[in-house]
């Protein structure tokens, strides 16, 4: 795909659409209000550590208080443990430690992001993507930037830092508008944000995450990390279509119309053709990950294979699938596996590592990224553990199940009501797995109380986080697409990126939604080892 002569474009004034001073739209304004009081919100490792104290000071005042609310699982009347006494603070000290090593969202994502770390440095993601964007004709680009920006998912950063702007460059140089690229691979990374073909990270943070909560009620619960696989993988064809047409339909031509090109062209990137070393490093990446893959299905097919549950009163297929398959139970090293494989192999065949030593740096870097989640994990690891010893959380839990209960709501209106919610706190808190360690903890065991499988809350939870992504100008990577945005529009701003994506979260969060809940009602399965109802 060759780009355009630089000064080929012709731009309207701009002053024909720029906002008239001390005059702002009703949209401007409330994104003025949710961006004051969201940055009033303390950090969210701060924000655990004051949560955790709450915790302390309601524990103690309810602790002398008899509830009627009886244990599910021992029959046994609830009691508030005062987690101010002197015994609970020591327990507090002694076990703060295993308290964080223990726990388990911070083992998976690091695992797995070892992986995906080697990937990333060595050049393998970015060249991958750069692949599937090069082949792609004129009338197929969008959708093919929506698919390659949901697959850039494997890696969390790789989507906003290298999708996002060769989207502008890919439909700059196919004659089209630049803002509009942005806009879909924008929609893709961030609106789509936990649709994928592809298991990734996010699937075992928050799997992670909702079995720690599940299991205030029930402690063996077990969370597949691919419990939602099958749903979000079906609804990357949803996110790929609403995106198309919200691009080629509505996005574009209002952009084509309003937005003049009026940036300095001359300094814009260009998508880069591999060289002859990345295109051979690629290819023999790819032969690397499929001989991995050949090699895993041989093992698990193999006679009494050791990847498979030995119970012999197992189907075939539920051997492979059941909770006690080691198979199953290594989903996270898998992840782990297969992205290191190929991320080597690309690395010494393309030159762009030359020793183990830049293996590990890779790894390094990936750990590096990671700090702030280290931090946030450590005092959400308390808060979860004090929640849970104060037995507020189950108390809460059957409380709120007795309540939803005597309202005689649908579970369909219970679930709506999730993904409603989510996108509200999203406004205020751009990290996943910070929502979902607050919500998780009340949410997944209250409707686990009502038969509702933690599963299928964490799939609410996942379409209601996705669509919010691209409205909130707290998410971390907000400003920097508003900057990507400033190389094409020099008047670009909040409002500009708002205006270009408010269609999409707007058409996700209603379609998606229906979605969800079209496919709970035909059962197809939302994913390994994954139900509707609990227990």
């Amino acid at each position: 795909m060759s780009e355009k002569d630089n000064n080929s474009a012709s731009s309207p004034n701009p002053d024909l659409h720029k906002v008239l001073p001390g005059k702002r739209t009703w949209l401007e304004r409330s994104l003025g209000a949710i961006e004051t009081v969201g940055n009033k919100l303390p950090d969210p490792a701060v924000l655990f550590f004051l949560l955790m104290v709450v915790v302390w000071v309601l524990s103690a005042v309810l602790a002398p208080i008899q509830f009627d609310a009886v244990h599910p699982s021992t029959g046994d009347a609830i009691q508030v443990v005062n987690q101010l006494s002197g015994d609970q603070m020591a327990n507090f000290l002694v076990n703060m430690v295993q308290v964080f090593v223990n726990f388990a969202p911070l083992g998976i994502v690091l695992v797995a992001l070892l992986g995906v770390g080697v990937a990333e440095h060595t050049g393998f993601i970015n060249a991958g993507l750069r692949r599937l964007l090069g082949w792609t004709s004129v009338r197929l680009l969008t959708p093919m930037l929506i698919l390659v920006a949901i697959v850039s998912h494997t890696a969390a950063d790789a989507g906003y830092v290298v999708v996002i702007p060769l989207g502008a460059v890919i439909f700059y140089a196919a004659g089209r508008h630049p803002l509009a690229g942005i806009a879909a691979a924008f929609a893709g990374v961030s609106g789509g944000f936990s649709a994928n073909f592809i298991p990734s990270a996010i699937d075992p943070m928050l799997a992670g995450i909702t079995e720690v909560a599940g299991q205030v009620l029930d402690p063996e619960l077990y969370v597949n990390p691919l419990a939602n696989w099958f749903f979000m993988a079906a609804s990357s064809i949803i996110v790929i279509g609403v995106g198309w047409w919200l691009t080629d339909k509505i996005v574009e031509p209002r952009l084509i119309k309003d937005t003049p090109v009026d940036g300095d062209m001359s300094d814009m990137p260009t998508m880069e053709p591999l060289s002859a070393h990345e295109a051979r490093g690629l290819f023999w990446a790819v032969v690397g990950i499929a001989l991995a893959l050949i090699l895993l299905t041989i093992a698990v097919l193999l006679p009494d294979s050791p990847l498979r549950d030995p119970d012999p009163g197992l189907a075939f297929h539920e051997s492979i699938t059941s909770f006690g398959a080691p198979l199953m139970r290594s989903i996270v090293p898998l992840i782990f596996i297969l992205f290191l494989i190929p991320g080597i192999i690309y690395g010494y065949v393309a030159g762009t590592i030359e020793n183990h030593k830049d293996i590990i740096k890779g790894m390094t870097r990936a750990m590096e990224s990671m700090g702030y989640y280290i931090v946030m994990a450590f005092f959400a690891a308390q808060f979860i553990a004090a929640f849970s010893a104060s037995n507020l959380g189950i108390l809460l839990a059957v409380n709120g199940a007795e309540f939803l209960q005597a309202l005689n709501l649908p579970a369909q209106m219970t679930i709506v009501g999730i993904i409603g919610l989510t996108m509200f706190v999203n406004l205020f808190v751009g990290s996943a797995s910070a929502k979902w360690l607050i919500i998780a903890p009340i949410f997944v065991p209250m409707l686990m109380q009502l038969g509702i499988s933690p599963e299928l809350t964490q799939a609410a939870y996942r379409v209601g986080d996705s669509t919010s992504n691209i409205l909130t100008p707290l998410l971390p990577y907000f400003p920097l697409v508003v900057v990507f945005c400033k190389k094409y529009f020099k008047g670009a701003g909040i409002g500009t990126l708002i205006s270009m994506m408010l269609p999409y979260a707007v058409a996700l969060a209603i379609i998606w939604t229906v979605f969800l809940l079209i496919y709970w009602t035909l059962g197809i399965p939302l994913g390994l080892q994954a139900s509707y109802v609990y227990p």
